[in-house]
């Protein structure tokens, strides 16, 4: 059978420099009737571990450590025993939101996880945050992007720890370059696909965000 890939939707605040917005974030869970990874923990441990239901959660992984992506991780952890796996260039940024918490793991580019048969790689592509990264399945025709990559274009980089030329780069090279038919999960708002963002990349560079 392999995995699947099922959606919730959670709410929140997010917070940084100075600014708080209200926000609705994509959690990802992948995965069969017996074993699932989550793909950032949002804002609500509850409603997650619900959707989880009596599965086995093999992993809680943070596709970046905005504390909207991260703010339920730990929680989520205590209560299942599965740990929280970040990129290890965003372990400040984590340290902005849980102070008194690591994460259970470091991850680096090319990391391999295996749930329900199904094989995600780590693809690290900064400039929306240092540590941002992606997961990709072959398996799913699927990549779990985050705040890298949305429908319209790359994710903000207007704020502290973030750089343009950065994401573009992760986009062109690591995204972009992916089978057009692959669908992208993103950490807020609608699906769409690598080839159906690919023709702008030209677009988004002369905008400049």
């Amino acid at each position: 059978m392999g995995a699947r890939i099922e959606h919730l939707v959670t709410s929140g605040q997010f917070s940084l420099d100075g600014g708080t917005w209200d926000v609705d974030n994509n959690v990802w869970i992948v995965g069969d009737d017996h074993e699932v990874i989550v793909i950032d923990a949002a804002h609500d441990a509850d409603a997650i571990a619900e959707a989880v239901g009596d599965r086995r959660l093999t992993a809680i992984i943070c596709t970046h450590a905005h504390n909207d992506h991260i703010d339920a991780a730990p929680e989520l952890a205590d209560r299942t025993g599965a740990p929280v796996f970040l990129h290890l260039d965003d372990r400040l940024l984590w340290k902005h939101t849980h102070p008194d918490r690591n994460p259970d793991g470091y991850l680096s580019d090319g990391r391999r996880f295996t749930v329900a048969s199904t094989e995600l790689t780590v693809l690290h592509t900064p400039g929306h945050t240092p540590g941002g990264l992606c997961l990709y399945s072959e398996e799913l025709a699927a990549v779990f992007t985050g705040d890298t990559l949305f429908h319209g274009g790359p994710g903000a980089t207007g704020r502290s720890y973030s750089h343009f030329p950065t994401i573009i780069r992760s986009v062109r090279d690591r995204l972009l370059t992916l089978p057009p038919d692959t669908t992208v999960h993103t950490g807020h708002g609608d699906s769409t696909s690598i080839g159906a963002e690919a023709p702008y990349l030209g677009d988004w560079i002369e905008r400049g965000h």
